[in-house]
C-alpha cells in the first residue's frame, strides 16, 4: 500500500512569484516618465524602489511559508493590538497624502498601517473562531467579541478617512464569520443595522458623493480626478487590443494616467500586453483563489481552514475590485492590485500572508511530497488458495 503525505501548493507558489516578477517590468514601464519628473531626472528611482520591495516580498513569502501556522494562535492578539495602536497613531501623527491621513513614518521607513491591520485582523478572527466553536452560536460569548475587534479596526480605518479599505475589511470579515459557523441571524441583524450607517458615511463627504455621482452619470471628465483616471485607463485598455502595443510602449504612462504605476497598473498591463496579458494576470489570481479554497477545504483543522479562507478572500477581493475600478465597473476606490502595484507595505504583508497560505497547504494532501511504502499484510492474494 502507498500513503501520500502533504507538500506545498506549487500552483500558488509559482503564481505568486510570477505576479511579483511580472510587476517589476510593468512598474518600470509605467513609472519611468513620472519618476524622471518627480525625482530630478532619475528615471529609475521608482523602479529601483519597487525592485527592492519585490525582493523583500519574496523573502517575506518564504518566511511565511516556513513558520508553522499554529504559531499564530499564540501571538495573534498581540499582533492585532499593535496594529490597532498603529492605526490610532496614524490619526494623530500620520502623514497626510491627498487629503487622507493613512501613512506613518519612522525614520526612513514609511508604511500604511491599514495594510498590516487587515491581515492582523483576519489572523486573529481565525484564531478566535477556532477557539470559540463550542459557543459560537452565542451572541454574547461567541459573536460579540469578534464584532468588537472588527469594529475597532474598521472604525479606525474609516476615521483616516479610508472608506474603501474599511468597507472591504468589513466585507471580508463577515465572509470569514459566515465560514466560521456564526449564526446567520446574527450576521443578518448586524448587516441590516450597519448598512444604513455605511451609506450615510459614504455620502457624508462631498468628494465621495461627487465620485459616486460622476461614476454613474458618466460625467466629470478632467474636473473629477477619479473619473478622469478611469477614462484614461479605459483608453489604455482599448489601445492594447488583443496582443498589446508592446513592452515599454505605453502612451498612457506619459502623464495621461497619473496613477499608472499604483492603483491603475492593470491598465498598463492591458495596454502593453493586450487582452492576452490582462487575461493571464487574472488567471494567475484565479489560480490563487481556486487553490486557496481547495486548501481551506482540505485543511486538517479549523484554524487552517479559517486562515486559508480569510487570506484567499482578501487577496482575490482586492484583485477583483482593482480590475473592476480600472475597467469602469466600480467607482474609483484607491485599492492597489495585490503584488502588482508599486508600494512596499502591501507587497510585504500580502506576500507574507500568502506564505501562511502555502504553509497550511503543507499539512494537506493536495500535493504529494513523498510516498511511504508499507509491507503487504500476510495472507493469500485474491484468487489464491491457502496451501
Amino acid at each position: 500500500m502507498k500513503q501520500r503525505t502533504g507538500h506545498i501548493d506549487l500552483y500558488i507558489f509559482l503564481s505568486v512569484l510570477a505576479i511579483m516578477l511580472f510587476s517589476v517590468g510593468v512598474v518600470y514601464s509605467a513609472s519611468v516618465s513620472i519618476s524622471g519628473i518627480r525625482h530630478d531626472g532619475d528615471y529609475n528611482y521608482l523602479f529601483r524602489n519597487h525592485s527592492i520591495r519585490v525582493i523583500m516580498g519574496v523573502a517575506a513569502l518564504f518566511v511565511g511559508m516556513f513558520v508553522n501556522y499554529h504559531f499564530y494562535s499564540h501571538i495573534s492578539k498581540i499582533v492585532l493590538v499593535v496594529a490597532l495602536a498603529l492605526l490610532a497613531y496614524t490619526l494623530v501623527g500620520g502623514t497626510v497624502v491627498k487629503g487622507a491621513q493613512r501613512w506613518v513614518s519612522f525614520g526612513p521607513v514609511n508604511f500604511q498601517p491599514s495594510e498590516f491591520a487587515k491581515f492582523a485582523l483576519i489572523i486573529h478572527l481565525a484564531v478566535l473562531l477556532d477557539a470559540k466553536q463550542n459557543k459560537i452560536a452565542s451572541f454574547r460569548d461567541g459573536f460579540l467579541p469578534l464584532l468588537i475587534w472588527i469594529a475597532a479596526v474598521a472604525g479606525l480605518v474609516f476615521l483616516q478617512p479610508n472608506f474603501s479599505t474599511g468597507t472591504i475589511i468589513l466585507g471580508i470579515s463577515f465572509m470569514l464569520l459566515f465560514v466560521g459557523r456564526v449564526r446567520i441571524q446574527h450576521l443578518v441583524g448586524i448587516g441590516l443595522a450597519g448598512i444604513p450607517v455605511l451609506l450615510v458615511y459614504a455620502v457624508s463627504a462631498s468628494y465621495r458623493w461627487n465620485r459616486i455621482v460622476s461614476h454613474f452619470s458618466g460625467e466629470g471628465g478632467a474636473t473629477d480626478a477619479g473619473n478622469y483616471q478611469v477614462e484614461q485607463a479605459i483608453i489604455g485598455l482599448g489601445s492594447g487590443g488583443i496582443f498589446g502595443v508592446g513592452m515599454g510602449m505605453s502612451k498612457q504612462r506619459e502623464l495621461y494616467l497619473p496613477e499608472s504605476y499604483t492603483d491603475f497598473i492593470f491598465a498598463i498591463v492591458g495596454e502593453e500586453y493586450g487582452f492576452i496579458g490582462a487575461a493571464l494576470l487574472i488567471i494567475l489570481f484565479a489560480v490563487i483563489m481556486i487553490r486557496g479554497m481547495k486548501i481551506a477545504k482540505r485543511a486538517t483543522d479549523d484554524l487552517g481552514r479559517f486562515l486559508a479562507v480569510g487570506i484567499t478572500c482578501t487577496v482575490t477581493v482586492y484583485a477583483i475590485v482593482n480590475a473592476m475600478v480600472t475597467t469602469g465597473l466600480l467607482p474609483t476606490t484607491g485599492l492597489p492590485m495585490p503584488l502588482m502595484s508599486y508600494g512596499g507595505t502591501t507587497i510585504l504583508f500580502t506576500a507574507y500572508a500568502l506564505g501562511i497560505l502555502i504553509n497550511i497547504s503543507m499539512y494537506t494532501r493536495i500535493r504529494p511530497r513523498e510516498i511511504v511504502h508499507y509491507e503487504e499484510p500476510a495472507g493469500p492474494r485474491v484468487g489464491e488458495l491457502y496451501k
